[in-house]
């Protein structure tokens, strides 16, 4: 079972990989802050799995620490974000 969860891990580690791919070169804004919000979830789903299949519980800690700092950083992008046109569209 160790043997599954660190291959899922690598998969998602290639995906979060992929990922900085459409950061670097994302067409807008929004593309960026996406991709890495993705990173950042990856990162955490690798590292929890990554700490099931090892028994080790520190990676957890680390996971729950990044998952702080990914919600703080999306936050931040949020807030820095210019604002939109008002297009007239009604609003839900």
């Amino acid at each position: 079972m160790a043997e599954f969860l660190l291959v899922a891990a690598l998969l998602v580690g290639a995906t979060v990989a992929a990922g900085l791919v459409r950061i670097l070169r994302g067409p807008s804004a929004a593309d960026r802050i996406m991709a890495a919000q993705l990173l950042g979830t990856g990162g955490i789903a690798t590292l929890l799995l990554a700490g099931v299949a090892t028994a080790n519980s520190a990676l957890g800690d680390v996971a729950l620490i990044l998952a702080v700092l990914a919600a703080f950083a999306s936050v931040a992008m949020a807030r820095a974000a210019p604002p939109q046109e008002d297009r007239g569209e009604p609003r839900a």
